[in-house]
């Protein structure tokens, strides 16, 4: 991949007028790192996405702020809770000669034998993996072939994950698992209920919420008030 290079520059707009500066295309950033001392910039939010897209958040950036370049990874992204758009980032700052920890995409590719059966579904469980590397040897993600599950409970754990362990160190649990085959989930069936409406009632019961009223019968043994004068 080329060197990818983002334009920065020094912000003095903080608080509430960083609106302003959205309103305008630019994204309120901030540059910090383990030696250094936090530092508010701004970039161009159409540069930013374009540059995005290429490095995600493991891919090694050039911030040139004034005339220096600083070697940074994308750290931190904030979202507008209700639009969804971009409205902060964070930049890290880092020492090329020395190891940092990020949060590496599982992508899973291919097509499973038992989802094509329908056997089961493939779930996966793990959709970032920590590891530690130099900046220069940060996965772009990890590439997880689905193709080789092919029976309910079979799994990959990340254990299973080639990489280049003198280079790379995963952080997760070995045991820990990426992706496995479910069993399909059964249909709830749904019983109809034994009254169903406009259902005629049972001669002698009154519906519900109502008093029972005779029809011109009488009970044995007791005259009518009529019969009675």
């Amino acid at each position: 991949m080329d060197k990818q290079v983002l334009k920065a520059e020094v912000r003095k707009v903080s608080g509430r007028k960083v609106k302003n500066l959205r309103k305008e295309g630019i994204l309120p950033a901030n540059v910090s790192g383990k030696k250094i001392k936090s530092e508010a910039v701004q970039v161009s939010l159409k540069d930013f996405e374009k540059v995005y897209k290429e490095v995600g958040e493991t891919g090694l950036l050039m911030l040139q702020v004034g005339s220096g370049e600083r070697p940074v990874l994308i750290h931190n992204l904030q979202l507008n809770p209700v639009t969804g758009s971009l409205i902060h980032v964070d930049f890290l700052q880092v020492d090329l000669k020395e190891k940092v920890s990020a949060e590496v995409p599982v992508e899973l590719t291919g097509e499973s034998p038992a989802e094509k059966q329908a056997i089961g579904t493939v779930v996966q469980q793990l959709n970032e993996i920590e590891v530690e590397a130099l900046p220069t040897d940060l996965p772009e993600k990890f590439q997880v072939s689905v193709e080789g599950l092919m029976e309910v409970d079979q799994a990959i754990f990340v254990k299973d994950l080639k990489v280049d362990k003198t280079k790379v160190e995963l952080k997760a649990d070995p045991d820990a698992i990426i992706a496995k085959v479910e069993p399909p989930q059964k249909e709830e069936v749904v019983i109809p209920s034994p009254v169903a409406e406009g259902e005629v009632p049972v001669e002698g019961v009154a519906p519900t919420g109502e008093t029972p009223t005779t029809t011109g019968q009488q009970s044995e043994g007791k005259p009518s008030e009529e019969s009675s004068k």
